[in-house]
Formats: structure tokens, sequence, C-alpha cells
């Protein structure tokens, strides 16, 4: 059973935007920001992808802007345990509407090697990040149950303080089954953590949220407070 022991700690910014256009071009301009922020503190930038749909629009427009692309460091939130070119993969996708199609060094862009399975993945993953004390900038999306990455409710978040930086995912309620996801406790470990939230499905959980229910979006607790860009409807009763 997840740990809620980090749950209570996380603080919320709520920033609502009129049109998903408006939330997109919202988050391209922090991104960008952020980007251009670490590059002038330490030299590189080192951002986490999130998956799913939302975030395809921000990644397409990503793509036609300016910025030292020799200087980012990609890596993923979560992964699918699939063939590398399968179309469901979270990597797959940005490297189609994005990351192939920029002057990111190859090497810098870091996989998670889910077609290996699970629990061999999430090992190699950490391994990955081990020098990696903060990221920049971690994007992450929110589930109509309240998941995040693939954190989802009633499995194990990774909060605790000696959780592993990634965690093998089982018995997944949505397809497929078998996933790797960094734990919450990694992806808190933040400069700034930014949600992407769209679509009237996702009201109820924004609510449970807002109210204070422990669903698994909760569980993400940087030291800086998290930043929510969503549409305005989704705030409404």
């Amino acid at each position: 059973m997840p740990s809620l022991e980090n749950i209570s700690a996380q603080q919320c910014r709520w920033h609502a935007y009129s049109t998903t256009g408006e939330l997109e071009q919202a988050a391209v301009q922090t991104i960008l920001l952020a980007a251009r922020q670490a590059i002038d503190l330490h030299g590189a930038f080192h951002i986490v992808l999130a998956g799913g749909t939302t975030p395809r629009r921000i990644y397409e427009s990503l793509r036609g802007t300016k910025t030292e692309w020799t200087a980012w460091h990609v890596y993923f939130g979560d992964e699918r345990c699939l063939p590398p070119d399968h179309a469901e993969r979270n990597s797959r996708m940005a490297a189609l509407v994005w990351l192939d199609h920029v002057a990111i060094p190859r090497e810098q862009i870091h996989l998670i090697p889910a077609q290996r399975g699970a629990e061999i993945a999430a090992n190699n993953y950490a391994q990955t990040l081990a020098g990696i004390e903060l990221f920049d900038l971690v994007l992450l999306g929110l589930g109509e149950d309240g998941h995040t990455a693939s954190l989802f409710p009633g499995h194990e978040l990774g909060n605790a303080p000696n959780a592993p930086a990634a965690i093998a995912v089982f018995d997944a309620p949505k397809p497929p089954p078998e996933r790797v996801s960094l734990s919450a406790r990694r992806l808190s470990a933040a400069r700034q953590v930014m949600f992407l939230v769209t679509g009237e499905a996702k009201r109820q959980a924004v609510r449970d949220w807002r109210n204070g229910v422990a669903i698994p979006a909760a569980a993400i607790a940087p030291v800086s407070a998290v930043d929510v860009y969503l549409e305005a409807a989704l705030l409404e009763s």
C-alpha cells in the first residue's frame, strides 16, 4: 500500500486559463524560461517529460522555438513496458512530435528501457538518475482517477524518504499493466514541478485534489510549491 508520509506537505499554486490554447502557450513560455534560467545558473537544463495526450501540443510548439538545445537533458516520468518503437510509448510520442526535430544530443535524451521489463528497467533508470540531485523542471499530468506518471491509487507511490528513484509498476488499472515510473520522492526532487490538466473528465480529480483528498498527484511535494496549469472550467462546481 502507498505511504502517505509526504502528501500533507504539498502546496499548490493554481493557474487557471480560459482556453486550452492559452494554457499551452503559457506552459511553453514557462518551460523556455526555466530552461534559460537553468542554463544561466549551471550550464544545463534537466527536464522530466510527462506522457499522455495533454502535453502533445506543447511539445509540438516547443519544436519551433529557439533555445540552447545542446544544453537540454531530457528524462521521462514514466514509461509503458512496450517495444521502443511502439506508438503508445511516451518516448515515441515525444520523439515524433518534438525531440527528433531539434538539436538535443541523442545521448542527452535518457529513455527508460521499459522493453526490458519493469523491474530491470526501474533499476537501470535509477542508475541513470543517480548523478542528478535536482531536476530543473518536472512536467506531470493528472488522470481521471488522480494518478500522475504511473503512480496509481492503491499502488505504491514511492514517497518515503528511502524510496527508490524509479519503481516497477504491475497490475496498472490502465493498459498496459506493466510500467516503470519515477517515484513520488524522485519527482519531488526538483526546482520546479508543473502539472498540466485539461479535459472535462478531470473535474472530479481536481475537486478531490483541492479538497485535500490523498490522490497520487498530491504526493508530489517539492520544497517549492507545485504549479498547476488547468482550464478555468475545471474549477467550477
